[in-house]
């Protein structure tokens, strides 16, 4: 059976994706910053593993995501799924940085070790949860739009990586719009997925071994316009 691991696990897509995982014969380790939440996952998906790994404490984060590779015997896939953000017009200092160190730091120093342990071991699969909000700046969460557009790029020069190397490294980003989690802030939202559905979509492209998803599809002609439409209609809105 391939292992799998799924860094917040706790809620929204993450949770959701380890159920999938789970039916279609992955070993799931699951990781997040709420134990309870962990606990009561791992009841309801028989031979799981769990973690509390804390991104933010990028160090520590690392040095907990090898033991779990260690408790499970091994590890074929990974799947980033954690990650906060807020509205923020007033950039707040400290949601500001609570952002970076999540998204940024605790993003980066797991897609660092994974790449390292997939590269040692001759293949794996990186799965990054980017977002539309990487496309384009907003002034109403500056950090959190930013910090996916890290992601974005930190995983296809990952991508890169492994095409160089000619090791057999998928990585796959997962762009998504409006998703029922407690991500999903702000009024008027539209478009917005079940996390269910989105799981569904993401599982899709993971087995499809895709290098870049929309979820849902359909956020694939936003992103278009968000692409194209000048900045001075783009400050405007």
């Amino acid at each position: 059976m391939k292992k799998a691991i799924i860094i917040g696990a706790t809620s929204g897509i993450g949770r959701e994706l380890a159920k999938i995982l789970s039916l279609n014969n992955y070993v799931v380790g699951m990781a997040g910053r709420r134990t309870e939440l962990l606990s009561n996952l791992q009841r309801e998906i028989s031979g799981s593993y769990i973690k509390r790994i804390d991104v933010a404490e990028s160090e520590e984060a690392i040095t907990f995501l090898k033991e779990l590779i260690q408790e499970m015997s091994g590890m074929d896939m990974i799947v980033i799924s954690s990650g906060i953000g807020f509205i923020n017009p007033e950039l707040d200092w400290k949601q500001e940085k609570e952002t970076i160190d999540v998204n940024i730091s605790g993003f980066a120093a797991i897609a660092n070790a994974a790449f390292k342990y997939f590269s040692n071991q001759g293949s794996g699969h990186i799965v990054g949860i980017s977002s539309i909000a990487a496309i384009r700046g907003s002034g109403e969460a500056p950090a959190y739009n930013a910090s996916k557009a890290f992601v974005s790029n930190y995983l296809e020069g990952l991508r890169q990586k492994a095409s160089k190397s000619g090791i057999a490294i998928t990585v796959t980003e997962i762009q998504p719009g409006f998703v029922n989690t407690a991500m999903a802030k702000g009024e008027g939202l539209f478009w917005v997925a079940p996390p269910e559905k989105a799981a569904h979509q993401i599982f899709k492209a993971i087995t499809g071994k895709k290098k870049h998803a929309y979820i849902t599809k359909r956020w694939r002609s936003i992103a278009w316009l968000l692409k194209v439409i000048p900045g001075w209609i783009y400050n405007k809105l």
